[in-house]
């Protein structure tokens, strides 16, 4: 194994971003991002941290005074100042002023009107759950202290800092050291996550068959059990683009001491042709996970055991279990060389990384999760062009770089419903955009069948489709097995996840360049109307739509769920029936059944793929492209450069050859009542010969057809649309 790549240590010496003075450095990464250092010793850490990687930037515009008793760096956006004193960093000693708002922080202030970002996991939640600090607050300031982070040392590995060790020798002795970095971004959100991707790595790219319907259950299926329902599926028309395969893929009764969580052998009553169960899963389509939980090592009874026995310089023939231990490369090494690289070379195509076990180990500091998602998303990519992902659950700042996260094992609850929109939005604060729920909930009594249909409709507009819970015989996430009625809304929103993936995948591009998530809070576009920070439970999916989820049970009289949602400036317009409605209020809107609330801002461009798709991996022969009205950009200097065009954003799917520049960007723009297809740009090759578009005007269910034309991906098509069919 071969550590992961890790970037270059900061060359503080010859950076003019960097100023000294007593016992203290301050560096300008951005002209609203600066890290601050205070060493009694006068020694300062230049090594990469677990978050904060690429401190090498360009060097932005600032002046500095530095005199024998004061500090003062000013930026176009703020001006810090600092009084040199022996004690260090103090709250009368260090200040940063916002220079638009002429707000003050000082060290060592709270911070009361954080935004928030995400948290662990959501096992056994059944309403909300505390969420840690993210990067913006109301007050345009966010403070991040990395001083008690570990540092990678030049091979690759996680150790502590100096200072961490001398506390480790010394336990009664602390050398004071601080590394903080304060982000003073005001209401510039976007600014803000931007510049962070940028110093702690960018949002990864995803592979693209993540983005359909995921099936998943904690149950003992046979192989031609899982077989026989994965062509239920089909034969119900329910598209699926991932089948994971949950613990009992493994044997779980050990006749040891071993608890059975932990397993690296098929179990063969159950598998009895586990290759030909993969060769078969990918020939229908579907991409296949594990799931892994590591903490118990390696037992007896593994198949593996006499090669990590011998690897680990122990005796096979003694049956002693070996320990997991991430802190140890030897050990680690030997985990993914003998326990996970065989089980790829067969088709597994990515771990479910399922780890419960505390945040301690061997290394203090080290969370035992942290370090499982760093290793196992550079090992899956160890070939260079495998876009990697992992399958796991948040362990803290910089995870963004290690997609997708496990939500975990919450209640089969309306309030667990109700909190995930929330949840999910607030996580794109710290650039952690790609959550995975259990769709339905785990575990518990059922709820109604309403509540799994709210459950699927809040899935399709959410990052990650997957369907879940625990091994409970009613706990049935089958859509066919549900009343008919609920059946038919959830396969069309199922249908309609599918279709959906030209444009999430181009949302996926745009996180990966811009640090912007799929799925926003409303503060992001109206910072400074209240409102959009009230309304909680709604949010922008992607840059055309805004979701808001219904997450309450429906009136039993009228058989109408309602729904509180607003609407910011602008005109909206129903996704699906195109109703207009006006921005900047709110409205009561009363949902059936099929019913999602979702709305495209005026000027939207929507792309869709064939509704019943399979797979997810191809770049559509077909597409729908749904067109809604709206001023162009030049009449209206609020509109962002998203508005009235569309950049649809295509690739292989899978591989890393994008990084080399093999992708194609097809924009679509709408100005002046004229809705032009541009020539695709970039590499042709990853895309059809040619396509067949469909141009809609209005929402999605109840559409008039514009036109319908098949073009080569070099042409041009040019549409006028009169200005009554808006």
């Amino acid at each position: 194994m071969s550590f992961p790549p890790i970037p270059a240590f900061q060359s503080v010496a010859d950076s003019e971003a960097v100023i000294t003075a007593q016992n203290v450095r301050f560096t300008v990464l951005t002209d609203r991002l600066i890290r601050l250092e205070c060493s009694k010793d006068g020694q300062f850490e230049d090594r990469p941290s677990q978050a904060f990687w690429y401190r090498e930037q360009p060097v932005p515009a600032f002046k500095k005074t530095v005199t024998d008793s004061a500090i003062e760096i000013e930026t176009d956006f703020v001006h810090l100042k600092y009084q040199i004193t022996a004690k260090g960093f103090t709250s009368k000693t260090l200040s940063i002023t916002l220079k638009q708002s002429n707000v003050t922080w000082t060290y060592g202030a709270r911070q009361s009107d954080n935004l928030k970002g995400t948290a662990r996991t959501l096992d056994g939640v059944g309403g909300k759950t505390k969420l840690e600090n993210g990067l913006l607050s109301r007050s345009g300031w966010s403070v991040v202290d990395d001083s008690e982070s570990l540092v990678f040392n030049e091979i690759g590995w996680l150790e502590p800092r100096r200072h961490q060790q001398t506390l480790k020798v010394f336990k009664t002795f602390r050398v004071s050291q601080k590394d903080i970095y304060f982000f003073g971004y005001g209401t510039d959100y976007t600014a803000c996550l931007r510049d962070f991707t940028n110093i702690a790595g960018k949002i990864s790219m995803i592979p693209r068959y993540i983005l359909g319907n995921w099936w998943s259950r904690f149950w003992a299926f046979t192989q031609d059990e899982l077989k026989t329902l994965m062509e239920d599926f089909r034969s119900h028309a329910v598209p699926l683009s991932v089948c994971i395969i949950d613990m009992d893929w493994h044997i779980t009764k050990t006749g040891n001491s071993s608890s059975g969580w932990t397993g690296y052998t098929w179990n063969r009553e159950l598998f009895p042709d586990p290759h030909a169960l993969i060769r078969w899963l990918h020939e229908h389509g579907l991409r296949t996970a594990l799931n892994l939980h590591p903490a118990d090592g390696v037992s007896p009874h593994e198949q593996q055991y006499d090669r990590m026995a011998k690897w680990m310089g122990k005796d096979p023939a003694a049956k002693k279990p070996i320990p997991f231990d991430v802190t140890d490369p030897h050990f680690m090494e030997g985990y993914f060389d003998i326990l996970h690289h065989p089980y790829e070379k067969d088709g597994i195509d990515f771990w479910w990384m399922d780890w419960q076990q505390g945040t301690k180990s061997k290394m203090p500091g080290l969370d035992p999760l942290w370090m499982l998602n760093h290793l196992h998303y550079y090992d899956l990519a160890r070939d260079v062009r495998k876009r990697p992902f992992v399958f796991s659950r948040w362990s803290g700042l910089g995870n963004h770089r290690y997609p997708i996260g496990f939500s975990g094992d919450t209640f089969v609850r309306w309030s667990a419903l109700a909190f995930q929109p929330r949840f999910t939005a607030t996580a794109a604060n710290v650039a952690y955009g790609w959550w995975s729920h259990d769709i339905g909930g785990h575990m518990f009594k059922d709820g109604t069948p309403e509540l799994y249909l709210r459950w699927v409709q809040f899935g399709v507009f959410s990052p990650i489709f997957r369907l879940h819970s625990t091994s409970k015989a009613a706990l049935d996430r089958r859509p066919w097995g549900k009343p008919e009625r609920i059946f038919h809304a959830a396969r069309d929103a199922m249908q309609l996840r599918h279709a959906l993936i030209p444009y999430i995948y181009s949302m996926a591009w745009r996180a990966h360049q811009t640090g912007i998530s799929l799925v926003t809070p409303m503060y992001y576009a109206e910072n400074s109307n209240a409102s959009a920070f009230e309304a909680q439970d709604q949010y922008f999916f992607g840059s055309e739509l805004l979701a808001a989820p219904i997450t309450a049970p429906s009136d039993p009289k009228t058989g109408f769920a309602a729904k509180k949602l607003w609407l910011p400036s602008g005109a909206w317009f129903n996704l699906f029936n195109g109703q207009k409605h006006a921005g900047d209020q709110w409205y009561e809107v009363k949902a059936a059944l099929e019913d999602i609330p979702v709305y495209a801002k005026a000027g939207a461009i929507i792309p869709l793929a064939p509704k019943v798709g399979w797979g997810g991996i191809e770049n559509p022969t077909e597409l729908d492209i749904y067109i809604f009205p709206g001023a162009d950009r030049e009449a209206s200097p609020k509109r962002s450069e998203w508005d009235n065009v569309f950049d649809l954003y295509e690739d292989d799917g899978e591989t890393t050859d994008y990084q080399q520049g093999k992708y194609a960007i097809t924009r679509f723009e709408l100005k002046n009542d004229i809705f032009t297809i541009h020539p695709a740009q970039g590499d042709l090759s990853v895309i059809p010969a040619q396509r067949t578009y469909r141009i809609h005007i209005g929402g999605i269910n109840t559409t008039e057809d514009l036109e319908s034309f098949t073009i080569m991906p070099h042409e041009t098509r040019i549409l006028h649309i009169h200005p009554s069919s808006f």
